[in-house]
This record gives C-alpha cells, structure tokens and sequence, in this order.
C-alpha cells in the first residue's frame, strides 16, 4: 500500500545556513561519515568496544571514504550532467561507461547489489530487469542517494523520484524505498527542516507498510533511549549480511534523531552501532550535514577526506565530494554552477567542456586506501 502521509510542508530556500553551505555539508559529511565507519563495518559494539574503546575520530591511518563515497560522487556526476530530465536510460548508459564494459582493473567491487547488476548488465539485460538480482534490497541506492537530496533542495518527492530513477538499474523494492527515503530526508534537511520534519519527508516518500518504512519509525521512536535502543529496535539478529537498506537506513536516521541533527553526535553514533558502519554513518552524516552545514565538520575529519581514490570506481578518481556539492547546488544568483559552460553541459575538469560521451578522469597510480 503506498503511502498515505503528505509530505511535510518545509522552509523556504534561503535561510540563515546558505544552500552551497548546506550541500557541502551534506557531501561531505557523507564522506566522513563513511572513512570514520569503514573500519567497524561488519563488527558488533562489543566487537567496537574491544579494539578502541568508543570511536570518538578516525581510527585508521589513512582514513579515506570507501564504495558509498565514490557511488555517491557517480551519481552526483550523473544529475549535474542530467538533472531533472534524468532517466533510467542515462543511469545505465553511465553503467556501462564508467564500470561494466571497462577491464576489471584495480575494480574491487563494492556490495552484492552492484556485483548482481554488473554481471546482468554484462549479460545484454536493461533496467529494470537488470535490477532482478538475489541483493536488489541492498543499501547501495541508500549510500548513493544523498545527491539526489541536495539537487532537489526542499522538494522531498523529487528528490525521491530521482533516486528511484537513479536505483532503476540496480535496486528494486525494499532497496529503492530505502534511497528514497534518504533523498527526500536530505532534501527537506537542505532546506533549514527540523529534525521531525526530515524524518517525517522521509516517511512520506515509501510504503507504509514497508519494511523501510516500519524501521524507520521503529528507530526513530527508540532514538530519545540512545543507540543501544536503536540497534536493538531494527536490526535483524543473527543475519550474516549486514547491508540490508530497510535496517541501515533506519540506523542512520535513528543516529540522526537520537543526536537531534548534531553532526558529530549523530555520525559517532552511527559508526559505534557497527553493522553496515560505513553506510549508516554516511547517510546520518549526509542528513545531519545537510541539517547543519559544512562548518559543523569538525575540521580534523574534514581536512582528511581528499579527492577519491578510485579504489572501487577507478573513474571516480581525482573527484572531490566538493566540488560535486558545488555542481549540484546554486551559486548566490540561484542559477548553477556550470562554469560558463553552455545549458545542458557540465564542466569534468579544469577548463575542458563537457563531452557529448560521459568521459571522467580517470588515475590508474592512485593508490588504494590502507
């Protein structure tokens, strides 16, 4: 049954944290959030506790942002090029380009859902047949969507309907409601909404009776009892594989409530609750970032996160979450940032226009995260 709520009415563009200072910060606080959970993906909080005590700061020596950053950095690329013409035809054009039809190379894969998309789009299939796979309810639309957030700034279904566009190729059911409901919290989070009004956009976009949908409320109920509660409200006991969207979708927003917007609470919170670390700690820190702006960024985890390293995506490499931010968001006049390019294109890099072909920098050299 679909859902039943109105999306919450949500400010006016234009408030006291700028719209570029909000994008930033919800770009970058996704990155962050995933360098600072990458290393207690997959563990339990005992597990956590046991080899660092609580992770209060990066706990790696080279801290670097994993597949949720450099998937997030492609699909930012994608609605810069496209915008709200975007369509499923674009999404797996790009596929291909940029992943499926190049050598395997320093590719490292990322989740099951993109392994499972990859090898049907090898087979000759489309979208959305090439979303049929055993993982479609993973969250890898759920760690990519936080652009879609950002470009459709206070537009909650937009910002969904673009992650659905986005998750044609590769997700379905359950994965897509679970992008859905990230691009529509970070898009009412872009707009100055308080922290009930962004769950509540969130809610709004997905079946009620969703599986994304009854986590969601279960975990943002429990938030006011701390992460403990959260954890204990959504995730799926004695399940080996920990990247199911309806439950890291939920501990990231009920990271996000329990903080009530704080970037730093909200992203330590996420990470400390293990499970799917690295995700759930970049949505929370893409929603509290958006919530807050760039500058609530402690500047230590700030200053590590550089350009990606193309570990997973070798075309993402040499892209900064930044500079994403400042594509997708408008400049003082409201008008985007396409430095002086023509309607319809998109700057890639230095002053180079944009190609008819979806053509990135690619570094072969750049050296894999520690």
């Amino acid at each position: 049954m679909a859902s039943t709520a109105r999306t919450p009415s949500v400010p006016a563009l234009g408030n006291a944290i700028g719209l570029r200072e909000r994008a930033r910060g919800a770009l970058l606080g996704l990155a962050v959030g995933d360098a600072l959970g990458a290393p207690a993906e997959n563990m339990k909080p005992s597990d956590i506790r046991a080899a660092w005590g609580r992770i209060t700061g990066y706990v790696a020596d080279r801290p670097a942002g994993t597949d949720d950053t450099e998937y997030a950095i492609f699909s930012g690329l994608l609605l810069a090029r496209h915008g709200h013409a975007l369509t499923p035809a674009h999404v797996e054009a790009a596929w291909h380009e940029l992943i499926a039809d190049r050598a395997e190379g320093p590719f490292r894969g990322a989740g099951f859902s993109e392994r499972g998309t990859l090898e049907n789009l090898r087979r000759g299939l489309a979208a959305p047949i090439s979303a049929q796979h055993r993982h479609a309810w993973s969250d890898g639309l759920a760690m990519r969507a936080a652009p879609c957030g950002v470009f459709a700034a206070g537009r909650p279904d937009e910002a969904a309907r673009l992650a659905a566009v986005d998750g044609s190729v590769s997700h379905d059911g359950e994965g897509i409601y679970g992008g859905q409901a990230v691009a529509a919290g970070v898009a009412a989070a872009m707009a100055g909404a308080p922290v009930v009004a962004v769950v509540a956009s969130a809610l709004a976009v997905v079946p009620d009776d969703s599986w994304t949908a009854r986590s969601l409320r279960r975990a943002v109920t429990a938030a006011h009892l701390g992460e403990r509660a959260v954890r204990s409200a959504v995730v799926i006991g004695g399940y080996p594989w920990t990247d199911l969207a309806p439950e890291a979708v939920a501990l990231a927003f009920g990271a996000y409530a329990a903080a009530d917007g704080d970037f730093e609470q909200a992203v330590l919170t996420a990470v400390n609750m293990g499970r799917d670390a690295d995700t759930t700690a970049a949505v929370a820190g893409a929603l509290a970032g958006a919530t807050q702006g760039a500058r609530a960024i402690p500047e230590p985890w700030a200053a590590a996160i550089g350009p990606a390293r193309g570990s997973c995506l070798p075309a993402m490499a040499g892209h900064h979450v930044l500079d994403i931010a400042d594509l997708l968001a408008p400049d003082g006049d409201g008008e985007r940032d396409t430095a002086g390019c023509a309607p319809g294109e998109t700057p890639l890099r230095g002053d180079e226009p944009a190609p008819d072909t979806f053509v990135l920098v690619a570094d072969d050299t750049t050296e894999a995260p520690s």
